[in-house]
């Protein structure tokens, strides 16, 4: 239902003050760029590019010396254990601002994306440190996983003469949780309805694959002038900008890139914990979805692994994959 009338007024006044204010905590990178750091980062990706780990490699491209990946750029001014303990800031602006929707019931919060801007590579012995302030709070929208709140941050990246080396803004949602659906009346012996996985966002553009799905069809969308594969699904070739295409059966079969095994938040009408891998397919394509029929600690990089159409519930069929045995 979300806050209504004069209630939802009222909170929304109370939010107005948080637009523009920093979060009022010391973003300060612990350690200064160093090799090892970024050692880690290139080998847990497999990011294999030698300018980031190759001292006589990197002297020879154009930046004459070892520099760090841009995507690490957050990750030189995380705070480490101090995230997965929770421990409290009494300054931070952002947790205010948090506990303040979780007092009228939107206590749901999942991030929704990010978008990141690099001025300029960082390299060995450059110190980071960063300023986030609450750029934007939306207004109440209706959204899949219930009412609720976007807030944007943005997070401006110095270097240690004041010089920004780059920005990020993300976006999350504060939502009040769905309630779950009401017990049927004992009188009839009934019980409540299980909950369903969220619905894929069906459209122009990919109901065609979702019917094939539904067919028990696994497809993939294909350029009729140049030939490449393309998923998802989307109306125009990247190759050659042709709008002309068809598809073809997928075989199925695929390696596993990389995977997150999911813990937390739970959300209704999913079994926890939850394999989700990027599958590179004999096909040529990547395809995202979930690992089953086996222990999520036996997912690993390099699994061979096979796609099976499985009925979800009595609505939805999804293309999972499972280990080749």
């Amino acid at each position: 239902m979300g806050l209504q009338g004069k209630e939802r007024e009222d909170f929304e006044k109370k939010l107005e003050p948080y637009v523009g204010l920093e979060l009022g905590v010391d973003e300060i990178g612990r350690d200064a760029i160093n090799q090892a750091m970024i050692r880690h980062w290139c080998e847990a990706l497999g990011n294999e590019l030698p300018i980031y780990t190759d001292a006589e490699s990197a002297a020879n491209s154009a930046h004459g010396e070892i520099v760090a990946p841009p995507t690490m750029l957050q990750a030189w001014i995380l705070p480490g254990m101090a995230m997965a303990v929770g421990e409290d800031n009494p300054n931070d602006k952002q947790k205010e601002l948090h506990r303040l929707f979780d007092s009228v019931g939107y206590t749901g919060v999942v991030a929704t994306n990010t978008d990141q801007e690099y001025n300029r590579y960082l390299k060995l012995g450059d110190e980071v440190r960063a300023v986030t302030v609450i750029e934007e709070i939306s207004e109440q929208k209706a959204t899949g996983l219930g009412i609720g709140y976007f807030i944007n941050t943005r997070t401006t990246f110095t270097d240690q003469n004041s010089e920004v080396v780059g920005s990020m803004t993300f976006r999350v949602l504060k939502f009040e949780p769905s309630a779950p659906p009401a017990a049927a009346s004992t009188d009839t012996g009934g019980a409540p309805a299980a909950p369903t996985r969220i619905r894929p966002a069906v459209g122009h553009d990919n109901q065609w694959w979702w019917d094939g799905v539904n067919a028990g069809h696994f497809l993939i969308q294909r350029c009729e002038d140049c030939g490449v594969l393309r998923h998802p699904p989307r109306p125009m070739c990247g190759e050659c900008q042709s709008v002309r295409w068809d598809s073809v059966p997928s075989n199925g079969q695929g390696t596993v890139y990389s995977y997150v095994v999911i813990h937390y938040p739970e959300v209704p009408g999913y079994d926890y914990p939850l394999a989700v891998a990027v599958v590179d397919m004999e096909d040529g394509i990547r395809f995202i979805s979930n690992v089953v029929d086996c222990d999520p600690d036996e997912v690993e990089i390099g699994m061979k692994v096979e796609a099976e159409i499985r009925e979800m519930d009595s609505e939805l069929s999804m293309v999972v994959f499972k280990p080749v045995r």
